[in-house]
């Protein structure tokens, strides 16, 4: 049985105006225009998936897929095996704006949605509409690159959320005879499938059906996928009864096991290895059956994987994902800038497992991460307009070599109108549109305020905060918080790694020496209302990297706030790499409300070399002379919605 919190969170509202005006985009823009893409009927051209697969189709066709299954339509499936998650995940995203907008025409049509994919599925539970058009007697046959559980537990997920807001049974309906069909087919038993999905994600998915249905069987399937990855060869046991030569994606049967988590058990892995989004994904199921079951060693694992990532493997973004071949981690301190991937469903699938440790253990470190995902990696994911989209995320970016060099051509200066591998713009649209549930995480009867997105949110235990800011622009957070319950009760507010050397609080106007404990200080709050008022540190600051990351040697990244900047060229007078940062140089802060929405600006004082024109290629090399100068830097998320031209996050340092 699961235990509940007493004071769990009750009602949230966004009041922030940063995340208000991200809401009310999704609600806006990008979910009737992903609705168009899903349905054939926007005029758009379809960028292929930058990390090197070359299958691509004019259209999504996502919707007609489901059509075909459900005997609606006939035709053959179109996009990938998993081009039905392109659904899911829109069909999550619209479950949680209809929380915070109601809407009648939008509910209409998700219930309308909702009836068609209760018509695809089959009789007992199955539903992948690849396999049920075009190979089903394949089902289950070649999990290495099928993506059947990964799909289906996205439709999982989504379900949850869309029962959770509008108590559609039907739609709950679904993922449990889905999730029961899984649990007829896969373990140890007679006739049973003894292994698990190439893509992670089944995992975490079984665990939010477990917690919404109390059903011991989904818990003990997700424990069942995690304890099996890497225990044998399975994969190749099921390809070499499947047929060698009968991929389903091309070119997948080429990486190696560690790609997928299967060449070792993953208790006894060491480092985060492979695709990346796989890894997070894993990682946060990992961390969800570690909390609901009290599994310690899987908990260690969970610590293991989250040190190597942030720690070794992570850039200063929060994106993840180093190379493009495989949309893979590399090695540790290998953090190249202009040929990184940093896919925006990775830096979502790091917000997942930030989310998830934080309720594990009470660590600031957990909700440093999860603010730069969400300030930075994630949004960056998304143009200003909510119709274009980033698969992958640089930190520098040049259009005139991407387009002459095949092994950069994935990094673009211009955010697409949709991706034949379209994973990225949903799952940014349901991040976006589930915010409020990244603010406040419950743990041991404590409220832990992590996240600065101001808000009105009560709890279950007659505790009312209204959080209010401006944030990420200034840092005054002020909190009235209203104690109706008999007794006292604990809060713990964050305070970020990078104010921790200078922050104040004042309780009822009154300073507070702070006492930081694990990136929290925690307050007794008595019965009736307290007032708060926590100033973070906004100064600008720079950053270094290890010097072990030779991409940044002698260079620095700017930040203020949570916001990580860049240099992007149509704001300088000539290329963003030839800028040096002087050693005492100023900034200047200014918040200009007509660039980008409104944004910070910083501007920097800053050093450009005077260089003789020449045509040689090569010369004998003269003392440059410089001439001072100042370069403008803008949030990084805010890149590239203007002109497409060059930007880099780290610059030279004098």
């Amino acid at each position: 049985m699961i235990t509940r919190e007493k004071n769990r969170l009750k009602k949230i509202e966004i009041t922030s105006p940063f995340w208000k005006q991200y809401r009310e985009l999704i609600v806006d823009e990008v979910l009737p225009y992903q609705w168009e893409v899903m349905n054939d009927s926007a005029d758009i051209n379809i960028t292929h998936e930058p990390g090197g697969n070359d299958e691509h189709q004019e259209h999504s066709h996502a919707i007609q897929n489901l059509e075909i299954a459900a005997g609606l339509k006939k035709g053959t499936h179109n996009g990938y095996t998993f081009q039905d998650t392109d659904v899911y995940k829109w069909l999550e995203a619209a479950a949680y704006s209809l929380r915070y907008q109601p809407n009648e025409e939008l509910q209409t049509i998700t219930d309308r949605l909702i009836d068609l994919i209760e018509e695809a599925q089959e009789e007992d539970g199955y539903l992948v509409t690849f396999f049920q058009i075009e190979a089903p007697e394949r089902k289950f046959a070649r999990l290495k690159q099928s993506h059947e559980l990964y799909t289906m537990g996205h439709y999982m997920e989504a379900a949850v959320a869309y029962y959770d807001v509008t108590q559609n049974q039907k739609a709950l309906s679904i993922a449990i005879k889905m999730a029961d069909c899984l649990v007829e087919h896969f373990g140890h038993g007679a006739d049973q499938i003894p292994g698990y999905d190439g893509h992670p994600e089944i995992e975490l998915a079984l665990a939010r059906l477990y917690e919404a249905t109390e059903k011991q069987a989904y818990l003990t399937l997700a424990e069942f996928f995690i304890n099996e990855r890497g225990q044998d060869d399975f994969f190749d046991r099921q390809i070499q009864k499947d047929g060698f030569e009968r991929d389903l994606i091309d070119g997948m049967r080429n990486f190696p096991l560690s790609y997928y988590q299967a060449a070792e058990p993953v208790r006894e892995q060491e480092t985060a290895e492979g695709h990346a989004v796989r890894v997070v994904y894993l990682c946060t199921g990992m961390a969800q059956v570690a909390r609901l079951t009290g599994d310690k060693s899987l908990l260690a694992t969970c610590q293991r994987f989250w040190n190597n990532i942030v720690k070794q493997k992570m850039y200063i973004t929060g994106g993840i994902g180093s190379t493009n071949i495989g949309e893979a981690f590399t090695g540790n301190y290998d953090l190249p800038n202009d040929t990184m991937y940093g896919e925006t469903c990775a830096s979502v699938g790091m917000a997942f497992f930030a989310q998830e440790m934080l309720k594990l253990e009470t660590k600031g470190e957990y909700g440093d991460v999860l603010e730069k995902e969400l300030f930075n990696g994630i949004i960056s994911g998304i143009s200003l307009d909510g119709t274009h989209f980033f698969y992958v995320n640089p930190l520098q970016a040049d259009q005139e070599i991407s387009s002459h060099n095949p092994s950069r051509e994935h990094v673009l200066n211009k955010r697409a109108e949709w991706f034949g591998c379209a994973c990225c713009p949903s799952n940014v649209a349901r991040l976006i549109a589930s915010v409020d549930r990244y603010i406040y995480t419950v743990k041991d009867e404590t409220i832990l305020s992590h996240q600065f997105i101001s808000n009105m949110a009560t709890f279950e235990n007659g505790i009312t905060i209204q959080q209010t800011s401006n944030y990420p622009w200034e840092g005054m957070v002020s909190y009235t918080i209203e104690n109706n319950s008999a007794e006292a009760q604990q809060i713990g507010i964050r305070i970020p790694e990078w104010s921790q050397k200078k922050a104040q609080l004042l309780i009822d106007g009154v300073e507070k020496r702070l006492q930081v404990i694990d990136g929290f200080v925690y307050l007794e709050i008595p019965t009736g209302t307290t007032t708060l008022q926590l100033t973070l540190d906004m100064s600008v600051k720079k950053y270094q990297a290890n010097e072990k990351v030779v991409y940044n040697f002698g260079k620095v990244a700017i930040q203020r706030g949570p916001l990580v900047y860049c240099v992007e060229e149509t704001d300088q007078t000539t290329d963003v790499w030839k800028y040096t940062l002087t050693k005492e140089g100023q900034f200047r802060y200014a918040f200009e409300a007509d660039l980008l929405g409104g944004v910070g600006a910083i501007y920097a004082d800053a050093q450009l070399p005077e260089t003789a024109h020449t045509d040689a290629l090569y010369q004998e090399y003269r003392t440059p002379q410089f001439k001072e100068t100042q370069v403008k830097l803008i949030p990084y998320y805010a890149w590239a919605n203007r002109t497409s031209e060059n930007m880099e996050v780290w610059i030279n340092q004098q």
